[in-house]
């Protein structure tokens, strides 16, 4: 495929989402829930789309179909991962959506007498994470735009921020969620018509086993891989949709509790359903060249060598995409913790309404850059923040589930399950025998945390704060965030 033409087309169609995020944000109302969260009023429909697209994004499009290439029917973990963790987010936390909270820190907190302290650890703890998750977003799609269309590395970094940065910082949440939607649309249908083609080209599912070794053909890949790495890949993804905060937006924004929980378990199914495409796709990039330098290639190698180019190059450009969908909400979560949380650490106070969505468009030109700065200086630096993230997510993944479903957690206990996280995946990661035995630290970094947690809450005392006072605390704390103003010049305050 001519590099050119796919540089083309990917401009223009970036230039289509901008403008689609545009027209579809038009009307909305100028302040903290409109920008940030979509009014709390998200359809079924758009929820799905978003989480999807979220979902099929760079763990996808690159990261399954390259673990696919590379050991088979593996490949399906991902898949199967994320569909455990967006059950459990239908039926586990669904239900926090009638608390109108507006971030994760602020929901933490909130189990545990709505504490100052347990809210600003996790409030920095969460932007950190959200840079380096935006930092790899970029550095993962730059590699991909790089590699596609035959321009320098710099260059195609900047240009991937440009190209979720400008619809997210002119429409806010409502563009991102339906640029999502179209975009899961095309990658869904995308990768199930590749498949299908790939299985024709290699002879069939008995044809997806040439050139590899046996033991990737076995049931999800385990005899290639082992039965406890295995356990723990899926672990890790369930546990990221878990404690990611852009899922937990889905959350807050969506129009009820049964939306919600309509929307992940319709997302849930169709990705387990899903999960079997990359391991084919993977598979059949290996049946076909079993040389590549770089499993990560193996989606655009397929794309590019098997498919007209038409199709080819709508997924191509769908598939990169979808590093931008993944990143869009990654930058909205990190701005509405940045200003409702840090903002408030540094201030002692939220910012006025009629300030959020200034603010907030600040906000994303900084993180965004910042995010930009961190990929374009240094690939170890990304290495260490999005292992770093790994790290932090068991313990808020921890913290949320003893506070939702344990009333004797304590903040002192939150404390110690987000320390007790971080220290025992720093523990695994350093030692190799370890790093061998788990694949990674999510399962051991999850049941210390448990246990630390539980046990510093019985061995300290009992919050005195009950949930109605706590929510009370947070809500009279946002206040400033949900007020409206009519053309008149009045304030009124918004319920939703």
């Amino acid at each position: 495929m001519n590099s050119h033409v796919f540089l083309g087309a990917f401009i223009a169609y970036v230039v289509v989402m901008i403008a689609f995020g545009w027209w579809v944000s038009r009307h909305s109302r100028s302040n903290g829930d409109d920008f940030l969260l979509g009014g709390r009023s998200v359809p079924i429909f758009l929820t799905i789309g978003t989480t999807v697209a979220t979902m099929v994004g760079t763990g996808s499009s690159m990261g399954a179909v390259g673990f696919g290439y590379a050991n088979g029917w593996a490949g399906a973990l991902y898949g199967i991962g994320g569909s455990i963790g967006v059950l459990l987010l239908a039926f586990c936390f669904a239900p926090v959506r009638r608390f109108r909270f507006m971030t994760m820190s602020e929901e933490l907190s909130y189990y545990v007498g709505a504490n100052r302290w347990v809210r600003n650890i996790v409030a920095v703890l969460i932007y950190i994470a959200c840079i380096g998750w935006l930092g790899a977003h970029i550095l993962g799609g730059g590699l991909y735009l790089s590699w596609m269309a035959g321009i320098d590395l710099t260059t195609a970094r900047i240009l991937v921020a440009l190209g979720f940065g400008i619809y997210c910082v002119i429409g806010g949440y409502m563009a991102v969620i339906w640029t999502d939607t179209v975009q899961a649309v095309v990658l869904f249908v995308g990768f199930i018509v590749m498949a299908i083609i790939a299985l024709f080209e290699v002879g069939g599912f008995s044809g997806l086993g040439a050139n590899m070794d046996v033991a990737t053909t076995s049931f999800l890949g385990i005899d290639k891989i082992g039965v406890v790495p295995a356990l723990s890949l899926a672990a890790v993804i369930a546990v990221g949709v878990l404690a990611t905060p852009s899922y937990r937006q889905r959350i807050y924004s969506g129009n009820s509790v049964h939306s919600v929980r309509k929307s992940f378990v319709i997302t849930g199914i169709l990705y387990m359903i899903f999960s079997i495409i990359p391991a084919i796709i993977g598979m059949a990039t290996h049946a076909l060249n079993p040389d590549l330098d770089n499993s990560n290639f193996a989606f655009p190698f397929l794309a590019t060598e098997i498919l007209p180019l038409w199709l080819g190059l709508l997924l191509l450009v769908a598939g990169l995409s979808a590093t931008m969908s993944s990143a869009s909400s990654d930058a909205i979560a990190g701005v509405s913790i940045l200003l409702r949380d840090v903002y408030v650490l540094f201030t002692g106070h939220t910012p006025s309404a009629h300030k959020v969505v200034k603010l907030s468009r600040l906000a994303l030109v900084a993180t965004i850059g910042l995010a930009l700065l961190f990929a374009l200086t240094s690939d170890n630096v990304i290495d260490y923040i999005t292992s770093m993230i790994a790290t932090v997510m068991a313990g808020m993944f921890v913290c949320g589930v003893l506070g939702r479903f344990w009333p004797r957690y304590n903040w002192q206990g939150a404390v110690a399950t987000l320390i007790a996280a971080s220290a025992t995946s720093l523990a695994v990661i350093g030692v190799d025998s370890w790093s061998a035995f788990w694949g990674n630290p999510s399962i051991p970094a999850v049941l210390v945390a448990l246990l630390v947690g539980v046990v510093v809450s019985l061995i300290t005392p009992a919050s005195q704060v009950t949930p109605e006072q706590a929510l009370k605390i947070i809500d009279d704390e946002r206040e400033r965030m949900e007020m409206t103003e009519d053309p008149a010049g009045a304030i009124h305050h918004k319920t939703a």
